[in-house]
């Protein structure tokens, strides 16, 4: 019967909750959750996002990878995107959403091996990753000079670790460092996604039992 009659949507979180949990509105909520049904929907009609839809919706490419991307987006790393995950995701993109919040969520993306400090190995991974998805080609001399030039600005305690205390200065002192933590057009989505408002307004009969 098509993507948006799916019953298999129950899984989506109330509208309401997310948006109170969030810097949505339940208008924004509303709107969003067309566009996560779309995605949804570009490969596998199962109402989560797979890597692979993902990779589609923002490269139009579903087998170009972004380290960056499925470590924001898959927080629990079931390879599965779900509506709340999309949401609360998003949320820390608006232009509502403290420092605070980007420096924090910045910090677990860099954090790579889970371990509350961010290692040399790490941020040397991270630059690699940056570099290939924008195919960039820098000799390991320029990369390990700018792992030591950012150790040498973040590694206060000289430790060989930037653990959170260290990161929140470096990022207060850096705030390049979260250029790419804001999303502007998340301030307005129905500006953004005018087409996802009319289908939103058109399938309000489905979106009620939701």
């Amino acid at each position: 019967m098509g993507c948006a009659l799916r019953k298999q949507e129950r899984i989506y979180e109330d509208h309401v909750v997310l948006a109170a949990q969030t810097h949505f509105s339940f208008e924004d909520v509303k709107t969003l959750s067309e566009l996560f049904r779309k995605l949804s929907c570009s490969i596998s009609n199962d109402g989560f996002i797979s890597r692979e839809e993902f990779q589609l919706g923002l490269f139009r490419d579903s087998r170009k990878q972004s380290l960056f991307s499925d470590r924001l987006f898959d927080s629990n790393n079931d390879g599965l995107i779900d509506f709340g995950e999309f949401i609360r995701t998003l949320s820390i993109f608006h232009p509502d959403a403290s420092q605070a919040e980007k420096i924090a969520v910045a910090f677990k993306l860099y954090d790579l091996w889970q371990r509350d400090f961010i290692g040399r190995e790490e941020v040397k991974e991270l630059i690699l990753a940056l570099l290939y998805e924008s195919e960039l080609i820098l000799t390991d001399d320029i990369v390990e000079a700018i792992v030591d030039k950012t150790f040498e600005e973040a590694d206060s305690k000289g430790d060989g670790k930037i653990d959170i205390e260290e990161w929140n200065n470096f990022a207060a002192l850096n705030p390049s460092l979260l250029k790419n933590m804001t999303i502007p057009y998340l301030k307005d989505i129905t500006a953004a996604f005018p087409s996802f408002v009319l289908n939103t307004e058109k399938n309000d009969e489905i979106y009620k039992d939701f």
